[in-house]
């Protein structure tokens, strides 16, 4: 059943609407606050983790000390309840010595995708364990801590927390009816590049010019009417043929007609690549009308043995390329979909769901491990299912926050939707929806309503029931993973699914567009052609990002302008084009290395992809993961060292930070084990912590005494296997969890580039991918 079909209970009980309603700002914050960017680290130093470093110290206004040591994370259902363990010291006032202890809680989580952080500012204790202290003393600990740990700082890495999350428990909901028909493959081991067109060319006039340019493709395509001679540019060299299909010469001299184009915007790349440059170096040029990808080779095939398997890695390319043996079939992994081929020429076939067993046995280190989260039944594919379940929310007011002006190109025309009760606009680029006698528009994650099809348009929270039933063979069914989560007077709070960006689920993993074609609105009458494309799934060369949850597009051979199909759009309002800018969304921004997002008009530059809600700026909406740019900023202040301190407490050493707290830095080994003790880890053993000192609990350092199993230090402890068993398990995810925290700091925002194709790009500790862990 698709997610976004659900009854509102149901909804609320699936894993993608998990996170709760968002709260207000922290107590404390303010709106300007919340905009105070995250602290960078030093040029050459390591990126500091989203959370900052564990564990912490707190001073209390009455000189009392609390030091927080790295939460373990024992469930987290649904990405909505945490259930935590934390070790705990307590120095009263006055004090020689702490009391160490451990906490047992719970807490209503929030999670920004965005700084890959999760908020755990609300939580309740359930137990509380501090040996060899009284009550009155134990309470004042917990006290303490609840006092002296600042909201801001009530957070934790998201990679660290999913290491402790058990994949195997996840149960992926593939939304119904995605398609997996293989687009048009091209290959090249020679320079290349693939023009892509949505349908056959679409030629519009420029005012005051004779030349006509193809609205319809991301590339400089212009026909020169007088000698019906095609020209094409591929960055300061340009191109020419006599039709579409070529074939393709270098163009040395280029008619008057380029010198007089518009002194716009539009047209600035254009005018820099005038006059033409002459070169010897000709790229082959692929010319596809329907969606088609390319798989780009330096030169011969490099391959190069994936160890511990038989599968052969194509190195030489940017796409996701693999052979399973010398002369087995091909493997080429493109928008979270596998397709195979006996070789390059095709013909080309789904493979998904019929990989062979050693693409699960692919190396995190290796350098194309990002291939994993597409591999079905991998915990890396589960833990990308999570993260696309966990959607975006902001609280929008009712009163400040406008509609974006909905033209039409001539009357409003509608279509009826199949197997569904309402009908959509067509000659508008807005998602416009009729339901009996009122029209709905979803943008950039907010739904608006209105009794007429040009408005005026308000916030509504009070969505029909029919919209949900869209299909996916429908291009609007994007807008049912919008929902609204809460509302009252003056707000709406919604929740926008990774569906609305384009990432869906099937087949067990994330994948990216809903592989069905949605032919574009073309309509003619005025000076211009009206061209309102869909989003495509195809042409992009699109690949999964393990550090930010989502897709980045390939740049190279695949066009200037964001991707296939998007470089122009046209205003019906104003009657002209914009050109070299991805619409759809109110900016127009450029990006060159991350997936475009049809309903915000920005790049998958940096972390998620693309922000629903960031583009609106602050003006009437709050944006549910707020709260993570000032945890974020906190976080790196704390970490500033000026002052270095030593407690006897588990060899901590503490870091004071510019803001007053303390950071503490080596004791990574304090934990807190189920029964209520406190253990660290020394070397290969472990020691716990009674009567004020550390006693040894590894077996080979017993002997024999009374028929006892006795310390050689004199002390007496019975290691319990069930307990070290959970203290290594504890111990395994808190050092790869925080190396994966570090990882992602590093590499999360750059959103391209070969160092974003591992799960282990730091070479040691990194992705688990949580399923492995033994309780």
């Amino acid at each position: 059943m698709p997610m976004r079909r659900w009854s509102r209970r149901g909804r609320q009980a699936a894993a993608w609407a998990a996170i709760g309603s968002m709260l207000a700002m922290p107590i404390g914050t303010s709106a300007n606050r919340m905009q105070t960017p995250a602290a960078k680290p030093a040029a050459g130093a390591p990126a500091a983790p989203a959370d900052g470093e564990w564990p912490r110290r707190y001073v209390g206004s009455d000189q009392s000390v609390v030091i927080v040591y790295e939460p373990q994370v024992v469930d987290w259902p649904q990405q909505k309840l945490l259930t935590l363990y934390t070790a705990m010291s307590y120095t009263a006032p006055g004090a020689d010595k702490p009391l160490l202890g451990t906490i047992k809680a719970e807490a209503d989580t929030r999670v920004s995708l965005e700084q890959r952080l999760v908020d755990f500012s609300s939580f309740r204790i359930l137990e509380s364990n501090f040996p060899q202290s009284t009550k009155e003393q134990a309470g004042a600990a917990v006290a303490a801590l609840k006092a002296n740990m600042p909201l801001g700082e009530r957070v934790i890495a998201l990679d660290r927390v999913l290491e402790y999350v058990n994949t195997s428990s996840i149960n992926p909901r593939n939304a119904a009816g995605i398609k997996a028909d293989p687009p048009t493959i091209f290959y090249s081991a020679a320079p290349a590049v693939m023009v892509n067109l949505d349908g056959d060319p679409i030629w519009s006039p420029i005012q005051n010019n004779e030349l006509r340019f193809a609205v319809n493709t991301n590339w400089d395509l212009f026909e020169y009417p007088p000698s019906k001679t095609l020209y094409l540019r591929n960055d300061k060299q340009w191109l020419q043929a006599p039709s579409i299909k070529g074939p393709w010469t270098i163009a040395r001299t280029l008619p008057d007609s380029f010198g007089r184009l518009p002194a716009d915007e539009n047209w600035k790349d254009v005018r820099e690549a005038i006059p033409a440059r002459g070169t010897s170096a000709i790229p082959k040029v692929f010319v596809s009308t329907t969606p088609a990808e390319l798989i780009l080779v330096k030169g011969m095939p490099q391959y190069q043995a994936v160890p511990g398997t038989k599968l052969l890695w194509l190195r030489n390319t940017d796409a996701d390329v693999f052979r399973l043996g010398a002369n087995g079939p091909v493997y080429y992994l493109v928008a979270g979909r596998w397709f195979s081929s006996p070789g390059f020429d095709g013909p080309w076939t789904f493979a998904t769901t019929m990989l062979p067993d050693d693409f699960r046995r692919i190396p995190l280190e290796h350098e194309r491990s990002r291939v994993l989260a597409s591999v079905p039944g991998t915990p890396q594919a589960a833990e990308a299912v999570l993260l696309a379940e966990i959607p975006q929310t902001a609280r929008v007011s009712r009163k400040e926050v406008q509609a974006p002006d909905v033209s039409y190109q001539g009357t409003p025309q509608f279509t009826p939707v199949s197997a569904t009760t309402v009908s959509r606009a067509v000659n508008t680029d807005k998602d416009v929806i009729r339901v009996g006698d009122r029209y709905y528009l979803c943008y950039q994650g907010v739904w608006f309503v209105a009794n007429a099809a040009e408005g005026p348009w308000q916030v509504t929270g009070s969505i029909p029931s029919e919209i949900y039933q869209i299909p996916i063979s429908d291009p609007l069914n994007h807008v049912t993973y919008v929902t609204v989560e809460s509302q009252d007077d003056e707000w709406v709070e919604y929740a926008a699914a990774a569906g609305y960006l384009g990432v869906m689920t099937a087949w067990g993993c994330a994948v990216w567009g809903t592989g069905w074609y949605y032919p574009p609105y073309v309509g003619y009458g005025g000076f211009y052609p009206a061209y309102f494309p869909r989003f495509p799934t195809y042409g992009y060369g699109s690949w999964y990002n393990p550090w930010t949850g989502s897709f980045g597009r390939a740049a190279t051979a695949y066009g200037p302008y964001g991707g296939a199909g998007i470089g122009a759009r046209y205003n019906a309002r104003t009657g002209t084009y914009s050109r070299g800018a991805v619409a759809y969304g109110p900016a127009g921004a450029r990006g060159v290395a991350g997936a475009y997002n049809p309903r915000t008009g920005a790049y998958g530059a940096t972390r998620q992809g693309a922000s629903v809600y960031g583009s609106w700026g602050a003006t009437g909406v709050r944006r549910g993961d707020e709260w993570a740019a000032t945890a974020r900023a906190t976080s790196n202040r704390t970490g500033a060292t000026t002052r270095v301190t030593r407690t006897d407490e588990g060899g901590v050493v503490t870091r004071r930070g510019a803001n007053g707290g303390v950071v503490a830095s080596s004791g990574e080994g304090v934990f807190a084990g189920r029964d209520g003790n406190v253990y660290r880890k020394q070397g290969d053993s472990w020691q716990k912590y009674d009567n004020g000192s550390w006693n040894s609990m590894d077996r080979s350092a017993v002997g024999t005494s009374g028929g006892r199993d006795r310390v050689q230090d004199g002390s007496l402890s019975r290691p319990d296997s069930a307990t070290v068993g959970q203290l290594n398990s504890d111990f395994n995810a808190r050092r790869d969890g925080g190396q994966r925290a570090r990882d992602a700091s590093t590499f999360g925002g750059g959103g391209g580039g070969s160092r974003a194709g591992s799960f282990r790009p730091s070479g040691g500790g990194g992705f688990r991918g949580g399923g492995g862990r033994r309780r």
